[in-house]
């Protein structure tokens, strides 16, 4: 039976383009592939997915990709930290801080903010851990610190911090018309839109009749009829 994979990396959120998919194309299974950030873009190449929502930065060698939206970045921290009590902070304001920089990281961070740790943890969730020891506090985009929300950590934006943008990206020669059924799911195009298809030929136009000519009122018979000769 023919399918559709979709790979999507921690934090993306593709449910609702799932359910919009099995609506409009419930003959073909849609199958979600979890894949770690790094490792998106080598999927789509080995091709054990026909399309994934990956992290930018991109690596764009032989594939497509439509940006669809940029994440806020957070700091994440204890409850009870002095971080906590501010609404937003600046990366000034993390400068006394350990800013644990984990190898998965998905941010590009021209110099990092803060003191580094001692070693980087393996992944963003041994991070989290870390966090909530109290070793140190993650920058993240926001989704991932949704993903791995714990009731002792709060998170705050860092304004002027690097942010990380999804798209969705498949091989440039595969862009089959499932494919292109997906980018239409993504973009929110209808399912009446005419993208991708032939145009409805134009309905011929009826020529329009023109109203008969009034016709001339018959004269009365008084005062209508042919006049007498006179002898």
């Amino acid at each position: 039976m023919t399918s559709f994979k979709l790979a999507y990396v921690p934090g993306a959120t593709p449910a609702k383009w799932v359910r919009t998919w099995g609506e409009r194309v419930p003959e073909v299974p849609l199958t979600l592939v979890p894949v770690a950030a790094a490792d998106a873009a080598g999927l789509l190449r080995a091709r054990d997915a026909d399309a994934a929502l990956l992290r930018s930065p991109i690596d764009r060698d032989g594939l497509h990709a439509i940006p669809l939206y940029t994440e806020t970045t957070v700091v994440v921290v204890p409850k009870d930290h002095l971080i906590a009590a501010a609404d937003a902070v600046s990366t000034v304001d993390l400068a006394d801080e350990v800013v644990l920089h984990p190898l998965d990281d998905t941010l590009e961070w021209p110099s990092l903010p803060g003191r580094p740790a001692v070693s980087r943890p393996e992944t963003t969730a041994d991070a989290i851990e870390l966090v909530a020891a109290g070793v140190g506090v993650l920058v993240v985009p926001q989704s991932l610190a949704r993903l791995h929300h714990r009731r002792d950590l709060t998170y705050r934006p860092v304004g002027d911090a690097p942010q990380s943008s999804v798209a969705l990206s498949w091989l440039e020669e595969e862009t089959t018309d499932l494919m292109e059924q997906f980018i239409g799911i993504v973009r929110g195009r209808t399912v009446n839109s005419t993208r991708g298809r032939a145009p409805a030929p134009a309905e011929r136009k009826r020529p329009e009749r023109k109203p008969a000519a009034a016709k001339p009122a018959r004269r009365s018979a008084a005062g209508g009829g042919k006049r007498r000769r006179r002898g």
